[in-house]
């Protein structure tokens, strides 16, 4: 069922070459597993640097690898030797349809496998490069991680309490993001070879991708020239829009605009708020922001999340528990989406395809490969194109 499922996802019958290490290119290498690709991951002996975070631990790798690489099949070749590089050419050569990479600056060049030598030999191949600073720029020969572009791009200036030191997102979004574009590229990339038949660079970076994180507060910038600050779980530019503390934790709260607002008034049993001068409009809930979070937080207090959950929804107020990782697992919203998911009976359960087709979830990947498992077949597959061991 599951293999009849994978044939009829959208890149069915497309090959991926991932040479990729950490975060950003594996996660666009499984998504595009996930798509229906069969994507070939190429490690070196040591494995991917992902192999080895922790703490958390599953079958002797970090379990962020297992995260990030499911679908894929795993060769392992050193491209330093150049007996173990020229097969990688070949593989690309002979069987690709995408080569994706985030080599250090300067690698892809040095081992030719840059896109102008890889098209050279075969013109329709689509290259998706995933850099730190980007492709062009005084910065650009510089390596880059997730937390440096959330510094360098101003996300961490806006995030945090006022007042406190800067805080990076607890997830790798600047990672995942690049990914996501990295996809989309290479989808929009394929689709156009089916109407033009040729190849195409796509670049993708870690700071690029923080940048357009960073899309409102640079508008807000051009606006009127301040450059934002930070609100806790607020944000600058709607009041309330944050987090209340409720008895047993807390809650987020968001009235975006003055109906929702006067409605939140009603639910919480303080309907005056509403024409209150100070809090009539968003403009001057804006200029008395601490005032209504004030009260607001008050009132939380005085019940639990549950009760506050049931309450605003009963007023169509958009609000939502702030939850732990294991609360999220244990929901019953998570449970209903089938979005975690097994590939086997012996495996820890892992997020799918946050996309349905046809209202049908792509089935849970196969689990993450072992370092350089589909070697043989890799063999395979060069001697059936005469090119011997």
């Amino acid at each position: 069922m599951q293999d009849d499922m994978r044939s009829d996802l959208p890149l069915a019958g497309v090959t991926v070459v991932e040479l990729g290490d950490s975060a950003s290119a594996p996660f666009a290498g499984q998504i595009l597993a996930g798509l229906g690709a069969e994507v070939w991951k190429v490690e070196r002996p040591t494995g991917d640097s992902s192999r080895g975070w922790g703490p958390s631990q599953w079958r002797s790798s970090g379990a962020a690898f297992h995260a990030l690489n499911r679908g894929k099949r795993s060769i392992c070749l050193d491209i330093k030797d150049r007996v173990q590089l020229a097969t990688l050419h070949d593989l690309i050569e002979r069987h690709t349809d995408v080569f994706l990479h985030n080599l250090r600056p300067g690698s892809a060049h040095q081992y030719r496998l840059d896109p102008e030598s890889l098209r050279q030999r075969k013109p329709g191949l689509v290259v998706c490069e995933v850099g730190a600073y980007g492709h062009v720029g005084p910065l650009n020969k510089l390596p880059g991680y997730d937390p440096l572009m959330q510094a360098f791009a101003g996300i961490m200036s806006l995030t945090g309490e006022e007042g406190q030191a800067p805080v990076r997102a607890g997830v790798s979004i600047v990672d995942f993001g690049t990914g996501m574009w990295a996809v989309i590229g290479i989808v929009s990339a394929l689709l156009r070879r089916e109407r033009r038949q040729i190849g195409a660079t796509v670049n993708s970076s870690l700071l690029e991708t923080a940048i357009a994180w960073m899309s409102v507060g640079v508008a807000n910038y051009a606006a009127d020239g301040e450059p934002g600050g930070r609100h806790g779980s607020g944000v600058a530019f709607i009041v309330p829009h944050r987090a209340y503390e409720a008895a047993d934790g807390h809650a987020i709260i968001s009235a975006a605009n003055d109906r929702l607002f006067a409605r939140l008034c009603e639910a919480l049993g303080h309907p005056e708020w509403a024409s209150d001068a100070r809090f009539a409009t968003n403009a001057a809930r804006l200029a008395h922001r601490k005032e209504i979070d004030t009260l607001i937080g008050q009132r939380m207090k005085q019940h639990t999340r549950d009760h506050w959950q049931k309450h605003l929804d009963g007023y169509g107020l958009p609000c939502a528990s702030v939850q732990t990782t294991a609360e999220l697992v244990a929901h019953a919203q998570t449970r209903a989406l089938g979005i975690l998911g097994k590939s086997r009976e012996d495996e820890i359960a892992l997020v799918g395809m946050p996309l349905s087709f046809d209202g049908q979830r792509p089935p849970p990947l196969d689990s993450a490969p072992g370092i350089g498992q589909d070697d043989e077949r890799l063999h395979e597959l060069m001697r059936a194109n005469g090119k011997g061991e």
